[in-house]
């Protein structure tokens, strides 16, 4: 019984990672004036700041929040830092204020549906970016959320098909490609996965994120170096090296699950 728990938390570990990449590319777009693609804050790129920095910009973004909570620039903002800091629930707070007071708002719809995923409430999540979606003029940003969340939901196919339809609205869109790479990845096919990123990659304004995304799935695949090299692109040495040593953490977390099921496969042919 011991056995079979370890097995459970490690795996869980391993693909929470490949999760929450996948959401943080397939949500991050669908607010255009998130910091988490290209704003800044006192004039540093957000993708670029380290962790004690995050926390200083949420803590300031926190009190100018205070002062007027639906506010929709800085909420929308303040709910981006709160996810990157880890703090799920309370940007998901942030974000059912502003929806509350704002509840035709697509943008803040989209945003709200971002946190929910984050959060972990995917058919809420869903509800809420279907609804911030308008057929007759379709958002290919949101169409691309919706398959990110879908990819949670363990529906493939659904999710793909949409990708795709996102592609046929916004063609060459890194961001796109980038998220069907990443749908492959939570799957566990990381060639294929591979392929989609490095074609995301080649594309005309194709992000940090995007090139960040397909050092995962090369350092998922063994080739440390490698990846270390494509993060070095955009981050400082000591961040690209923190990233390969928790992709090293990852595999090996992996490894050693690999190696308790095969032990109690064993045990159970000798039994």
């Amino acid at each position: 019984m011991r056995l079979a728990a370890s097995a459970h938390t490690l795996t869980k570990r391993f693909y929470a990672g490949v999760s929450v990449a996948l959401l943080a590319a397939g949500l991050a777009g669908c607010a255009s004036k998130e910091p988490t693609t290209t704003g800044s804050i006192s004039g540093k790129q957000v993708a670029q700041m380290s962790e004690s920095e995050l926390q200083g910009a949420a803590d300031s973004l926190g009190k100018r929040y205070a002062k007027n909570p639906t506010d929709k620039s800085t909420a929308l903002q303040y709910s981006s830092l709160l996810q990157m800091n880890g703090r799920q629930d309370q940007s998901l707070a942030v974000m059912r204020r502003l929806a509350i007071a704002l509840p035709k708002d697509r943008e803040v719809l989209a945003a709200y549906g971002k946190a929910l995923a984050g959060a972990g409430q995917f058919e809420p999540a869903l509800d809420a970016v279907r609804r911030a979606q308008t057929p007759e003029y379709p958002d290919w940003k949101l169409l691309s959320a919706e398959a990110a969340i879908l990819d949670q939901l363990g529906q493939k196919a659904e999710a793909r098909a949409l990708y795709r339809k996102a592609m046929d609205l916004k063609p060459n869109e890194p961001s796109i490609m980038s998220n069907l790479g990443l749908s492959y990845l939570l799957e566990g096919d990381l060639p294929t996965a591979e392929i989609h990123l490095r074609n995301a990659v080649g594309l005309p304004g194709a992000d940090s994120r995007v090139r960040q995304n397909l050092a995962l799935v090369v350092g998922l695949q063994g080739r440390f170096d490698e990846a270390e090299q494509i993060a070095r692109q955009e981050l400082s040495p000591d961040q690209a090296q923190a990233n390969v040593t928790y992709l090293r953490q990852m595999l090996a977390q992996q490894n050693a699950w690999n190696d308790i099921k095969k032990d109690e496969k064993e045990a159970k042919n000798t039994n």
